[in-house]
């Protein structure tokens, strides 16, 4: 098995190499700041949109030929900036752990060098600090505004960006004991907490908050040691290349996986590689496990001053026929056939945290199950359809909407409902964030 996966990454390192050498010429992408939107500006708290797994923002080159919120319906946050709203893509890495997206979000959006704590990079054995962002995203987040208001922000999280800006709440709000003994004098303002007051909402898309059922079809076919090492090859390679800080970051040079865009301070390919699946522990597919979900759900808490909103996808439809749960016809093909393997999985019980995977877990985006999808199960929770007025501190589930889990983002979605969807979304965050400043 592990010279198929050695032929996989030769291959895949090829293709990179040639790729990146097209590209050598260009220059290292830098994070964009929140454009000025071209009406009076709507919003006083930024939106922040947060991408998922194997995602990118808008300092990445491929996000120029295929915008990661917008996808082929076009740049989302070029479309709600001339309408009015500021927002901006952030960047975090594709691959790596709630944790360290969660310190990367950070250290961008006020503009300082990132800190993965050190507690955790000792626990994980990587560098404890990362790149440097001389200039914040969001210019003067966190401090008063001259009507003596703090400058806030709403942060907006597709898949795995769900769980990333939850813990980046927690951290603002409460901090992390375990890094403050750790470092001392020397720890991060975000291990320090109290600074909660500088987020407005939170936002989840197909957000797998629960885990997804998924999980059992990647360990039955033994594909998660093999998505480890595709990823660290991957990453490797074309964080190497030409490629890296112009088309792609994949923010792994705390591992030494990848060079910092711009540089050349990778470690050596095999000792690099072998560091990152030797600390497996610290990447995005392993706290997407049931059990590590369960614990992570268990720790974050809810900051009982935020609006929390969450929106579950469905992509399936039940045949009157057979009665079988079946894809709807305008999901996307490539990924349907998980779809239907997620609805049709025989009832099951996770043996670590005895969760019962029953019918209600049989509709799903194609990717991640919906009732997952709506809230943490240990959080508290209330139906909300947009009307009237949310809660705070609790999650405020919005219906169900009816696409896969690419529909969330633009991806094949239909545009005028995709720019719809938005512009209901953003009115609601700005009538939110109205009563907070009321």
């Amino acid at each position: 098995m592990k010279k198929a996966y050695k032929a996989i990454g030769i291959t895949l390192a090829a293709g990179a190499l040639a790729a990146g050498a097209a590209a050598l010429t260009k220059k290292p992408s830098k994070p964009k700041a929140a454009p000025a939107p071209v009406l009076p500006r709507k919003n006083s708290s930024p939106f922040v949109f947060v991408h998922g797994l194997n995602g990118w923002g808008d300092a990445e080159g491929v996000n120029g030929i295929l915008p990661y919120w917008g996808a082929t319906c076009g740049d989302l946050t070029e479309f709600l900036g001339a309408k009015g709203y500021e927002c901006l893509s952030a960047s975090v890495g594709p691959v790596s752990s709630a944790w360290d997206r969660a310190c990367e979000l950070y250290a961008q959006l006020a503009g300082t060098v990132v800190d993965y704590g050190e507690a955790h990079s000792r626990a994980h054995n990587h560098k404890r600090f990362g790149r440097t962002y001389d200039k914040p995203l969001i210019e003067g987040w966190g401090r008063e505004n001259p009507d003596g208001s703090i400058k806030k922000i709403h942060l907006i999280g597709h898949s795995f960006g769900g769980p990333t800006v939850r813990l980046l709440v927690h951290l603002l709000t409460y901090g992390c004991e375990e890094e403050v003994k750790a470092a001392g004098d020397s720890v991060s303002p975000l291990f320090k907490g109290g600074l909660g007051d500088c987020v407005e909402s939170v936002t989840t898309l197909c957000s797998p908050h629960n885990s997804s059922s998924i999980y059992k079809m990647v360990k039955s076919f033994r594909l998660y040691d093999m998505l480890l090492y595709f990823s660290a090859i991957y990453c490797a390679t074309l964080g190497r290349s030409g490629l890296n800080g112009n088309m792609v970051d994949f923010h792994l040079e705390q591992f030494g996986l990848t060079n910092t865009p711009g540089g050349k301070d990778a470690d050596s390919y095999k000792k690099a590689v072998h560091r990152f699946l030797n600390n497996s522990e610290d990447t995005c597919e392993f706290d997407m496990l049931p059990e590590n979900v369960d614990r992570f759900n268990k720790t974050v808490k809810l900051n009982p001053d935020v609006y929390y909103f969450s929106y579950a996808f469905d992509s399936t439809r039940k045949d009157r026929l057979t009665g079988l749960t079946m894809p709807i016809l305008r999901s996307n093909p490539v990924i349907a056939p998980l779809g239907y393997w997620i609805a049709h999985q025989k009832e099951f019980t996770n043996e670590i945290t005895g969760q019962l995977y029953d019918d209600e877990w049989r509709p799903n985006d194609l990717l991640c199950n919906t009732i997952s999808e709506k809230y943490p199960f240990t959080d508290p929770h209330a139906d909300f359809d947009g009307e009237g007025i949310p809660a705070k501190g609790i999650w405020n589930v919005m219906p169900v909407q009816k696409g896969d889990h690419g529909t969330a983002i633009g991806l094949f979605a239909n545009k005028e409902e995709h720019r719809k969807f938005y512009l209901s979304l953003s009115e609601m965050l700005v009538k939110a964030e109205k009563r907070n400043n009321a």
